[in-house]
């Protein structure tokens, strides 16, 4: 195994920890005094900011700050981001929800939600492969079938990119069970010519990671959209899309998965502009004749009713014979 792939399978937990241990013997008092608190109370710290942390270890801001870039990271919010993976994998669902409640006002629950989807959104595109969008693109394009394979929390996003690659693609599958079995079951077929989209956020699922096992056993082409290259997704895959997913206490933010699947879709969408249209034009004649949506409904209703009108309303002269 490369050196490469060994740094991706690193989880979080082991990269961040194991540096503050070596660099121990290197830090200030002050930095000490950081480090000792974040290892024992990693779980709130997650949720500080640098002058928050600083006040709970005794120390300034600015002394923060240099512990992050000491680490190894750019600044205080890529060290901030780092530690939340350790959260996010080490934590389940209720001690996940019991931390966040900890730190979240609920006066201010609403600001502090967008506010954090803003910032995984903000997050997600500074640090984005385009190349490897690019790539997923191409990828989509050349298969003959793609399986998107996303469970639980993920079926939602697994479904949105199923829906809309069914107007653009011709052989789209969506697997989404929680049965190992049916996974296989509905993935027999899948050859070196297919391609499988696995969307996978903490905690990971099982069933998605085996999924991208036998897509890579089956030599077929493999798409990953997750939210590290410490995720366990990216060993089997050939591209990766990562987006950005913290938690929000009991639930995790898919806002910029969302994004990155919604500009995957639009991409693929303007490369078969003419098939897609020709699709468009066809659903929306299926539509309207089966009234599918409200609006078409409403016509009909409307249409009816001002024929109603017109039989029933006496023309002026025979209303003056009355």
């Amino acid at each position: 195994m490369n050196r490469q792939r060994f740094d991706r399978q690193m989880s979080a937990e082991e990269s961040l920890i194991s540096r503050m241990e070596r660099l121990y013997q290197d830090m200030s008092k002050g930095q000490k005094r950081l480090a000792d608190y974040i290892i024992k109370h990693y779980d709130r710290a997650a949720y500080m900011t640098a002058a928050e942390l600083g006040k709970e270890a005794d120390v300034s801001e600015s002394t923060a700050v240099r512990f992050a870039m000491l680490l190894g990271f750019s600044g205080f919010p890529e060290f901030h981001q780092s530690l939340q993976e350790v959260v996010r994998n080490r934590l389940n669902s209720v001690q996940r929800m019991e931390s966040a409640m900890e730190h979240v006002r609920e006066d201010r629950i609403l600001d502090t939600v967008l506010n954090s989807d803003i910032d995984k959104i903000r997050i997600t595109l500074e640090q984005i492969d385009r190349d490897s969008f690019r790539r997923a693109v191409d990828m989509i394009l050349s298969a003959k079938t793609v399986y998107v394979v996303g469970i639980r929390s993920c079926a939602p996003l697994a479904a949105f990119l199923g829906f809309y690659l069914n107007q653009i693609l011709e052989d789209v599958r969506i697997v989404n069970t929680n049965s190992a079995s049916e996974i296989f079951e509905q993935m027999m077929r899948l050859s070196e010519e297919d391609v499988v989209i696995g969307i996978s956020f903490p905690r990971y699922s099982k069933r998605t990671l085996k999924a991208m096992e036998f897509a890579e056993n089956r030599k077929a082409g493999r798409i990953a959209i997750t939210d590290s290259m410490h995720s366990p997704l990216t060993e089997h895959s050939d591209c990766c899309l990562i987006a950005r997913s913290d938690m929000a206490a009991i639930v995790d933010s898919l806002v910029a998965p969302l994004s990155v699947i919604n500009a995957l879709i639009v991409n693929l969408a303007m490369r078969r502009k003419k098939e897609v249209m020709q699709t468009l034009n066809t659903m929306e004649s299926i539509w309207q004749e089966y009234q599918v949506y409200e609006s078409d409904e409403m016509e009909k209703i409307s249409e009816r009713g001002d024929s109603r009108e017109t039989e029933e309303i006496p023309s002026g002269e025979n209303h003056k014979k009355r």
